[in-house]
């Protein structure tokens, strides 16, 4: 589209109409503004790297290769204070995805509760569920990671209070898990020959329960006919896994918890700041989590409840089959950037003395070596691309589950 400024075509190209000509006017102004940035983004690394020279430094990634020297006391996978700093950060890494899966799965569940009880025409319901979501989001995470690891470490009994035929605490769920304030012990699993058929049944089993989720769905939509899901499921879920389990000879073990000495040892220890920082984070991002299912709730039309009511629909399956449908597609986008926001918040966890990435890279690793700026850029690039993975993951599950216009 052309204006009546414009020159007519055909009298040949001059370089004043990258300014008077409409039709070249805003690709001009995007070269200058693009030629402005790199100009001013390579201002800055040259002078960081003339004053890095002053120094007597030079950017160098090689202090990954050299020896940490210092223990994670919270690992998922073998780890030695003699292995190197590339090792402890891969470790400080899994440690901070372990927080942010099971912090986002924690807070999506208190988060659509809360939101749906919100809801709830009993008044008491409604009202506790006010005060939890004012509570939580009202005071800066940081504190409530603070305040839960006080809890943990004050409220629960110390370990030798189970020492002894008249110990003064007992352990839970039948001798099995010992709650503490070192921490809490669990049973753990021993994987013997044979134990990873039982997992590919049990992940077969996971494929089976979406491949019949999507069945029932196409049943439901064709004919109307309703099938009972959840006891189909659970049969899926339970019944391969356990048969597996027991024709393989019981390939997976447990071993539990047992106190001797002056601590428990055996089992899997669940430190308390590993607890505390996932409980903080769970609640507090829950209890935004609650406002954006609430909203999507609300942002569905009420004709559409009243007329499910109307077709002789129950209350639950209104809810599950014309309601939440329907307000994912308010919800989902603001409950990305919650997830983002969740994993992020992680790296308060060096507060609690938690070892995550911050704590190990950002943190022992940069202190020993000097190496500030390579830390730095190595956690921004790793949080980058965290954050993009859990971004487009849920960017995709968005675009499956969102209305198709016909």
């Amino acid at each position: 589209m052309t204006t009546m400024t414009d020159p007519p075509k055909g009298d040949g190209f001059r370089l004043s109409q990258l300014l008077y000509d409409t039709r070249y006017r805003s690709m001009t102004i995007q070269v200058i503004a693009l030629i402005a940035f790199m100009m001013f983004a390579a201002f800055l690394v040259r002078n960081t790297i003339i004053n890095l020279e002053n120094l007597g430094k030079d950017i160098n990634f090689s202090f990954l290769g050299y020896s940490a020297n210092y223990d994670i006391n919270q690992r998922l996978i073998p780890y030695v204070s003699s292995d190197s700093n590339m090792r402890a950060a891969v470790v400080g890494l899994l440690n901070t995805l372990l927080v942010a899966f099971l912090g986002c799965i924690l807070a999506t569940v208190v988060g659509v509760i809360a939101g749906v009880l919100r809801l709830s025409k009993n008044w008491l319901t409604a009202r506790i569920m006010t005060v939890y979501v004012e509570t939580f989001r009202n005071i800066p995470v940081l504190l409530w990671i603070l305040a839960f690891m006080a809890i943990l470490s004050e409220s629960l009994p110390v370990p030798r209070s189970f020492k002894g035929p008249n110990a003064e605490s007992s352990m839970w769920l039948w001798d099995t898990v010992a709650v503490t304030n070192r921490g809490t012990y669990v049973p753990m699993p021993i994987w013997g020959a044979g134990s990873a058929l039982v997992v590919i049944t049990f992940l077969l089993s996971l494929v089976g329960i979406w491949a019949f989720g999507k069945f029932a769905k196409r049943k439901f939509e064709a004919t109307g006919q309703i099938l009972p899901t959840f006891w189909i499921k659970l049969a899926i879920f339970l019944v391969p896994t356990v048969l597996a389990y027991f024709v393989l000879g019981r390939p997976v073990t447990l071993t539990y918890p047992e106190f001797k000495g002056f601590n428990f040892t055996g089992g899997l220890h669940l430190r308390n700041s590993l607890l505390a920082l996932w409980l903080a984070l769970s609640l507090y991002t829950g209890s935004y989590i609650a406002e954006i299912v609430r909203s999507g709730i609300l942002a569905v039309s009420s004709g559409q409840t009243e007329a499910a009511y109307a077709l002789g629909l129950r209350p639950s399956r209104t809810m599950n089959l014309v309601i939440l449908p329907q307000a994912l597609r308010v919800i989902i986008p603001p409950l990305i950037s919650q997830y983002l926001n969740l994993t992020k918040n992680s790296s308060l966890a060096l507060a609690v003395g938690y070892m995550d990435l911050r704590s190990t890279l950002g943190g022992t690793t940069l202190n020993t070596t000097g190496r500030e700026l390579e830390a730095m850029v190595l956690m921004m690039l790793i949080y980058l691309v965290v954050s993009l993975s859990i971004s487009s993951s849920m960017n995709f599950y968005n675009k499956s589950v969102k209305l198709k216009e016909r």
